[in-house]
């Protein structure tokens, strides 16, 4: 019966392909009648529009551009997995030139070596309790620079540096994982230096674990901007802002992002040179850099993307992540890597990410794309794909969830089974004058601050800075922009942060959460 399958899915690729290769070659004006009739028995086409005009259903021509370009996506109905791409170019008013593109599927777990899938000597996750009142469970993380308590908070260091506070000061503050991003240390100072200089931790002096993404975040960034402004314009291109209008004063050009098959080319923020992020030049990128943790490259699709697009999104970066991964057991070099399940809030996709990535040897799991429109959406997402990370042996490995860490998100998703978490929000309302108590935000450039006398920033934080300074002083701070303010208010954050998974901790084994 295996044989019989494996050659019908044979015939069925190998047919898909030769439909697709005879309409290349066709000379055939290129219409949705002519196409879609030869694939309607195993194949889908679905036909995307472009921005140089539209597609004329009545009269099955393209309409409102002399120079265009119509793609169209081709999946196979039995698995609605993608499989290829059709291209048609019409340079002038004349006939359609059409080519063909066919994806490879995804590496099988065969390709990978038998001993990817053994326990690793330098990393692995350590269970101490799970919750009988929920999923919440506390563990460590056992990695070549120290151990990783969970939950745990992961502070930002987007540049190697976490901007306004020495890592000393964080460590002291309780900080263990520490996130660098590499896109921005592709671009300065480059990673052939940080391995010049012995890696990321001899490199900032810091001996304790760090984790470094892909740059694939960034795909997702340069073109929508952050996720909040990708909300908020419902999707509409960042480039579409006025701020670029004028391209001779935008480094970045009209067209910073382009994604292809090969990976991804980008644009530098500096000086506007493009070069191109590959699953294979990322992971040698990481390698040079030295974390401990590294990620896959991945596409970020935002939450306005329509399903298909979403689709093949999630294809695209199931094959990154198969190449990365399969980059990176070249040379593993102590360090772990961990997947990124996607699928935006769609939970067929979700469910098929998760499946397909758990069945190749990564170390641990990452929670990332598109996670919803808002705490609301993020808590229903969680919900119902948590569960399925105690299926088989998903349980014994890390789960983090990417880019979220605000106070309400992490308690909601520590009862659901998550490990640790990113977030440079921490840091970044610190740096414009908010802090973190244990009643809420305070914003210290408020005027009722002015004389605030005496009052510690939060009357039950051990920080140094609330031994040392009270409200009224840090309202000056910040009211004069002395650089200090940055440094006290940022410092009191980090440290707030870690005494909330502190917290957490407990609670979790003490069965009370």
């Amino acid at each position: 019966n295996a044989i019989l399958s494996s050659s019908i899915l044979g015939m069925r690729s190998l047919l898909a392909v030769l439909i697709l290769l005879s309409m290349a070659l066709s000379s055939a004006f290129l219409t949705e009648r002519s196409v879609t009739p030869g694939l309607r028995r195993t194949l889908r086409v679905n036909w995307r529009r472009n921005t140089f005009g539209q597609w004329s259903g009545t009269k099955s021509r393209w309409i409102g551009a002399t120079s265009a370009r119509l793609f169209a996506s081709v999946q196979d109905k039995a698995n609605n997995s993608t499989v290829g791409e059709i291209i048609a170019d019409k340079p002038t008013m004349t006939k359609w030139k059409k080519r063909v593109i066919v994806y490879p599927p995804p590496a099988a777990p065969s390709e990978f070596p038998d001993w990817a899938f053994e326990p690793r000597d330098f990393f692995r996750y350590e269970l101490i309790h799970k919750s009988t009142k929920s999923q919440a469970r506390v563990g460590r993380i056992h990695t070549p620079h120290g151990v990783i308590d969970t939950p745990g908070f992961v502070a930002v260091a987007t540049n190697g540096a976490l901007k306004g506070v020495d890592f000393r000061d964080a460590d002291l503050a309780g900080q263990q994982l520490i996130f660098a991003n590499t896109y921005h240390l592709l671009i300065h100072p480059g990673p052939d230096i940080i391995q010049q200089a012995g890696g990321i931790h001899k490199f900032t002096n810091r001996d304790r674990p760090f984790i470094t993404d892909s740059g694939g975040f960034q795909v997702f960034s340069l073109a929508y901007g952050s996720v909040h402004e990708e909300l908020s314009s419902k999707g509409e291109l960042k480039r579409a802002k006025k701020r670029q209008s004028d391209s001779k004063n935008d480094t970045m050009g009209k067209d910073p992002v382009k994604v292809t098959e090969e990976g991804a080319i980008f644009r530098s923020y500096r000086d506007g040179k493009k070069f191109l992020l590959t699953p294979e030049s990322t992971v040698q990128a990481q390698k040079k850099i030295g974390a401990d943790i590294i990620i896959p490259l991945d596409e970020l699709p935002g939450y306005y993307t329509d399903r298909q697009n979403l689709v093949e999104s999630v294809a695209r970066t199931h094959r990154w992540e198969a190449r990365s991964l399969k980059e990176h057991l070249e040379n593993v070099q102590q360090q772990a890597m961990y997947c990124v399940v996607h699928g935006g809030v769609d939970r067929e996709l979700r469910t098929k990410s998760l499946d397909y990535l758990s069945s190749l040897p990564f170390d641990g799991f990452g929670i990332g794309g598109s996670l919803g429109n808002g705490r609301d959406e993020l808590k229903d997402l969680l919900s119902w794909l948590m569960p399925m990370f105690e299926l088989n042996d998903r349980s014994r490995k890390p789960r983090h969830l990417l880019g979220i860490a605000d106070e309400e998100s992490i308690r909601n998703a520590v009862t659901m089974g998550l490990d640790t978490f990113d977030s440079c929000y921490p840091t970044r309302v610190g740096r414009h004058g908010t802090i973190l108590t244990r009643n809420g935000k305070e914003k210290l450039q408020s005027g009722r601050h002015a004389k605030s006398f005496g009052v510690n920033l939060d009357e039950e934080c051990s920080c140094k800075v609330c031994q040392h300074y009270d409200r009224a002083y840090l309202w000056h701070l910040f009211k004069a922009n002395e650089p200090l303010a940055v440094t006290l208010a940022t410092t009191h954050n980090i440290h707030y942060m870690n005494d909330l998974m502190k917290s957490l901790r407990e609670d979790i084994l003490a069965d009370r959460i």
